[in-house]
């Protein structure tokens, strides 16, 4: 009997993951945050004014089951034409903030907020946590620890540049700071977190020269108005060198886009029956072009990029970085152009590293996944993308066994999920399992 469940991490999986809790009236959660604000993480608590959301309000509601929640709270606010608005983060946070608040204060007890950081813990007929300050006893955990920060990029060893000149974390606040207009800034990566970047020093006034470099050099793509083809009915069988052929083929038949679009209801599926070495062909040439069609930008947002490369301050190349090399002026960037055999050189006088969240355990530096991973409590997934888990987010151990009471969520399990990023795919997963602690899935038959 599942009396506790201690949730670590407060940012969007583990603020949803309690509330659920609550709303299916299931056991009573301890909510465990070492940062200062809970309830928004890095996405929307990090978040510049400027920076809104890459999905409209309408699909935006924190609740599967009540699609309009977020429309209506925007409504009360005075937003106009909400469902179709690209909304700013920091007022998703806000809405995030809210919920969490209203949570802590309608639960009569039932949902706790602990600040502290969890330093290590222990599976058994129980969970056994070590924090900073305190032990806690819980029936089961969820680790709900979001992306965690990118991979240095190759050729370059943090500790022999300046943190002036090297910003490994693109969302701390001083990567817009102290530069000049004849400074040059080199982004690496060419995602989602480029464009936040890009617009973030375009805001504060920069004037200078941004190179953005990814092995591709693919940028996100806009979000455009609906269109009408003929969608696929049936999910494809593989996603190995096949899918490949076969989204290419349909994207010059209707459209990349539409092309990634139609494969949606089938994602999760397709992902979950595929071979290891057929998810691996997947990862290595398609999921590229998946990426930049998937997680497109706001309109308004695609039109400041499109700007900034219209006038030539901003300029994109497809290459791979070899070294790096600090000097009185910058650092001296030594590169190569994709599909070239000469090397070039760029000296830059900062460098930010914007290639996306880690998500491979054996290169993790986050000291409560190193040791549980060390002690063979979790596992990376085959395809290190993130924590092993088996289809109802339980963790999986060296052995190959499921530890009943740990669960993992979030980007962290998109080894066996895939398109688990997004609000959209989250807010489900945090449904479901929060249903299963409650026992809630036996009523709907789920659990026969």
């Amino acid at each position: 009997m599942i009396n506790h469940v201690a949730i670590i991490g407060a940012g969007f999986s583990g603020t949803l993951q309690a509330i659920n809790l609550l709303r299916h009236e299931g056991p009573r959660a301890t909510l465990i945050e070492r940062a200062p604000v809970a309830g928004t993480g890095l996405a929307y608590g990090a978040a510049h004014p400027g920076h809104v959301l890459n999905v409209r309000a309408a699909n935006m509601s924190a609740f599967p089951d009540d699609p309009a929640h977020f429309v209506r709270w925007l409504e009360a606010r005075g937003v106009a034409d909400a469902p179709a608005a690209f909304i700013p983060r920091t007022t998703y946070g806000e809405y995030l903030r809210e919920l969490l608040e209203e949570a802590l204060r309608t639960s009569s007890g039932r949902l706790t907020l602990i600040r502290d950081e969890v330093c290590d813990l222990e599976t058994g007929p129980t969970v056994r946590l070590k924090l900073a300050n305190r032990t806690l006893e819980a029936d089961a955990a969820v680790l709900a620890v979001g992306n965690l920060p990118p991979h240095d990029p190759p050729g370059l060893d943090p500790a022999l540049l300046s943190p002036t000149r090297y910003k490994g974390d693109p969302w701390h606040p001083s990567v817009p700071e102290d530069l000049a207009d004849d400074d040059t800034v080199l982004v690496i990566g060419t995602g989602l977190t480029m464009v936040d970047v890009v617009l973030l020093l375009d805001s504060r006034g920069f004037r200078g020269r941004i190179v953005a470099l990814s092995r591709r050099g693919l940028l996100p793509r806009p979000h455009a108005a609906g269109s009408n083809w003929q969608r696929i009915n049936e999910r494809p069988a593989t996603v190995a060198s096949s899918l490949l052929r076969n989204v290419r083929s349909r994207g010059e038949a209707v459209g990349w886009r539409n092309a990634v679009d139609e494969l949606r209801p089938f994602t999760q599926s397709m992902w979950g029956n595929a071979t290891d070495a057929e998810r691996g062909r997947f990862l290595r040439h398609l999921r590229p072009w998946w990426d930049v069609h998937r997680h497109r930008l706001a309109p308004q947002v695609h039109a400041r990029l499109q700007a900034l490369l219209d006038r030539g301050q901003l300029k994109v190349i497809a290459g791979k970085t070899l070294d790096f090399a600090e000097q009185a002026d910058g650092v001296q960037v030594r590169f190569r152009r994709r599909g070239a055999d000469r090397a070039e050189r760029l000296l830059a006088q900062r460098i930010i590293n914007c290639t996306g969240p880690l998500g491979d355990l054996s290169r993790s530096a986050e000291p409560l996944l190193r040791r549980l991973a060390e002690r063979g409590c979790i596992r990376p997934d085959p395809a290190h993308l993130g924590i092993e888990v088996d289809n109802q987010a339980q963790t999986i151990n060296a052995a190959g066994e499921p530890n009943a009471n740990l669960y993992a969520l979030g980007p962290m399990t998109r080894g066996a999920f895939w398109e688990i990023v997004a609000v959209p795919d989250i807010r489900t997963q945090t449904w479901s399992v929060a249903r299963r602690l409650s026992n809630a899935h036996w009523v709907g038959g789920e659990g026969l």
